[in-house]
């Protein structure tokens, strides 16, 4: 296994009005021709946003836009007539297919949103299609909202006397959400990413954090 951690002091980070991101990839200003993706995966943005403010709303097209909340509550709007709030332990996807606009406020007036937005290439080239999945509590490897992509979700939440075990693929990119996890002998905190390809074995992801990890087709 040929392997990568990038740390999550090293993101870009853009200021808006409201809203700060922290960005794991090569994104809008932030261009980086050695860091545009692995696999399918474009773009892995941490939002921070004020109470009341967030993103108008926006188009994107051709690709998976999967939602992780973090903390607080986001409210969600998209042009398949979805709209509602979407809370920590919901897995929510929208394959933007050959067009679709959103718009993702923080739903609270007094308190911080904060989420995960990962970005894939996308095989979904019809119209939009919207889905969520609320992934069970507690320790354990789970299963994440379905793509339309050469990727799989799952949600790692390892613990100090059960280790998981994520099954090996080509690639996978194992980004870490809330406490510690520690992965092919390193240990990674908030923010930090693991990139592995050329994975031939199963991978043990031990510690007391959560992770979203995402297996993959080859690097590229």
């Amino acid at each position: 296994m040929r392997s990568e951690v990038r740390r999550a002091g090293e993101r870009y980070v853009t200021e808006g009005d409201g809203v700060r991101t922290l960005h794991s990839f090569s994104y809008g200003i932030h261009y980086d021709p050695a860091n545009t993706g692995f696999g399918a995966v474009v773009a892995v943005n941490e939002e921070v946003v004020d109470p009341g403010c967030g993103y108008a709303e926006h188009r994107h097209s051709d690709v998976e836009i999967v939602t992780w909340v973090l903390d607080g509550e986001l409210a969600h709007r998209d042009t398949t007539g979805t709209h509602g709030s979407v809370r920590p332990g919901t897995a929510q996807r929208l394959s933007a297919g050959e067009g679709a606009r959103h718009e993702e406020l923080n739903a609270s007036d007094v308190e911080p949103l904060r989420f995960v937005q990962t970005m894939l290439r996308s095989r979904h080239a019809s119209a939009p299609e919207y889905a969520s999945l609320v992934v069970p509590t507690g320790p354990g490897l789970h299963p994440g909202v379905t793509l339309h992509a050469d990727a799989e979700l799952l949600v790692a939440r390892p613990s100090v006397d059960a280790p998981v075990t994520v099954p090996a693929s080509p690639a996978l990119l194992v980004h870490v959400t809330r406490g510690s996890v520690q992965v092919a002998g390193g240990l990674l905190g908030p923010g930090d990413a693991l990139r592995a390809d050329e994975v031939e074995d199963d991978v043990v992801l031990a510690g007391d954090g959560e992770a979203l990890v995402w297996r993959l087709g080859a690097a590229t």
